[in-house]
Parts: C-alpha cells; sequence; structure tokens
C-alpha cells in the first residue's frame, strides 16, 4: 500500500514538474513572441514617420513652387509702378531676391534673417502707397535672444500677413491704416498685423483659397503644436496674429536629433 501511495505521490509530482515546465516554455514562447510583434510594430512605426515626413517635405516643396512666382509678381509691380523710387526700390529688391533665391531654399533660417527680409518687403510695398498714409511699424526684438540668430524660422513664413495686409487694404477710406508689430522675445516669435479692409475685400478674403490655405498648411506641418495664428474682423477691421514658440520648438529639434 505504502508502496502504491509514493508511486502515485512521485507521479503527481511529475505531473506538477511538467505542467510547470510546460507553463514556463509557452510563457517563453509567447513572450518572445510578443517581443518581436513589438519589434516590428515599432520598425512599421518607424517607416511610416519616414512617409509621412517625406510627404510633407513634398508638399512644402510644392506650396514653395508656387509662392515664390507669385511674391515675385507683386514685389515686381510695385517697382515698376513708382519709377521715381527707382533706385531705392531696386536696392531693397536686391535684398529680398537674394533671399528668395537663397535663403528660402534652406529648411530653416534664423529669425534675425526672416526679420530682415520682412522690414526689406515691407519697404518694397510702401511704395505703392500715399505717403500721408497711416502706415504704423513697430518692432521689439531683443537681439541678445538666445535664439535670434539660430536657423528655427521657416523661411518666408511673413509673407502671408504683410502681403495680405497691403492687398487688401481700403486705401481710399479716411480712416484706413496698416499696422505691423513684430518681436521677439524670450524665445517667442509674435507678429500682428491690422488693417482697415472693404467689405468687397473682407469678402475676397474669405474666399482666397491657396495663399490663406498654404500658408496655414506650412505652419501645422512644420510646427505642430508650437504656434498660435488668430484671425479676426470687427468693424472692417481685420486682424491677424502669429505666435511661434521658438525656444519649444528648437529643444524638440535638438532631443529629436
Amino acid at each position: 500500500m505504502d508502496g502504491n501511495y509514493y508511486m502515485i505521490h512521485d507521479y503527481l509530482i511529475f505531473i506538477g514538474v511538467f505542467a510547470i515546465f510546460l507553463f514556463l516554455t509557452i510563457s517563453i514562447y509567447l513572450f518572445s513572441q510578443n517581443q518581436k510583434l513589438k519589434q516590428r510594430n515599432t520598425k512599421l512605426s518607424e517607416t511610416n514617420k519616414l512617409i509621412e515626413q517625406r510627404l510633407n517635405e513634398v508638399r512644402l516643396e510644392h506650396i514653395g513652387t508656387k509662392l515664390n512666382p507669385h511674391l515675385f509678381k507683386n514685389i515686381l509691380n510695385s517697382v515698376q509702378s513708382h519709377a521715381y523710387q527707382t533706385y531705392m526700390s531696386l536696392d531693397k529688391l536686391a535684398n529680398v531676391l537674394d533671399y528668395i533665391l537663397y535663403e528660402s531654399n534652406n529648411k530653416y533660417v534664423s529669425p534675425k534673417e526672416e526679420l530682415n527680409f520682412a522690414l526689406s518687403l515691407i519697404e518694397i510695398n510702401k511704395i505703392k502707397i500715399n505717403p500721408l498714409f497711416d502706415f504704423r511699424i513697430k518692432s521689439k526684438i531683443n537681439k541678445s535672444d538666445a535664439l535670434y540668430e539660430e536657423k528655427v524660422f521657416a523661411p518666408l513664413i511673413s509673407v502671408d500677413l504683410i502681403e495680405n495686409a497691403f492687398k487688401h487694404t481700403d486705401f481710399l477710406a479716411q480712416d484706413s491704416f496698416i499696422s505691423i508689430y513684430m518681436e521677439l522675445e524670450d524665445g517667442i516669435f509674435t507678429m500682428k498685423v491690422s488693417n482697415k479692409a472693404s467689405l468687397k475685400n473682407i469678402l475676397e478674403k474669405e474666399k482666397s483659397g491657396f495663399g490663406s490655405q498654404s500658408f496655414d498648411q506650412r505652419l501645422k506641418m512644420i510646427y505642430s503644436t508650437h504656434y498660435q495664428l488668430e484671425r479676426s474682423s470687427k468693424n472692417g477691421i481685420f486682424t491677424a496674429e502669429l505666435k511661434i514658440n521658438l525656444g519649444e520648438f528648437y529643444d524638440k529639434m535638438r532631443y529629436s536629433g
């Protein structure tokens, strides 16, 4: 009887050990498969990111090919319509063209370079308006800002706001004006543009297609969650304000690189 008891006891131990061994084997196999699946998903995720990044680059290149000729046309029209200021115009035009032809091919430029370009572009557009016109431009640029000369600024970002202000302003209205404010402080770039627009120009602006859409697309693709763009229209005054947290964006560039 004792012999049978020990045989059953040994048999149960064997079954228990075998069950544990089988459980461990299956667990190790499942864990291994799970790790392989995770690695495969990681590779797929990285591949998708590369594809998405390339797609965004293609979209940006496509936008750039449409943006530059449009900008050239507006600039040349400004210069040609006021021949008596040709020398000054051509001097500013040279700066703008150099920037468009060379710097705009770079993925990023410094705030210093973009701001100098914006000021030249404004001066060229001012040629079109009456010297008595209420034109207000103010800047608060901290040149000692750590990012002032860092390559963190997408070239030609300032074009849309400046061009739209001149394009949609009602220059015949007595209370008409254009106001442009630019600021760089603590790694945050701010550009606020306001102008008096006629009802016709406001409606045309709302219906305008490529310009504003491409601008919004560029901001979203480049700066993602690191920017804010607000547009408003009240009593015939159109205002657009852009804020870009270049500090956060710079940190993201460094850590992702």
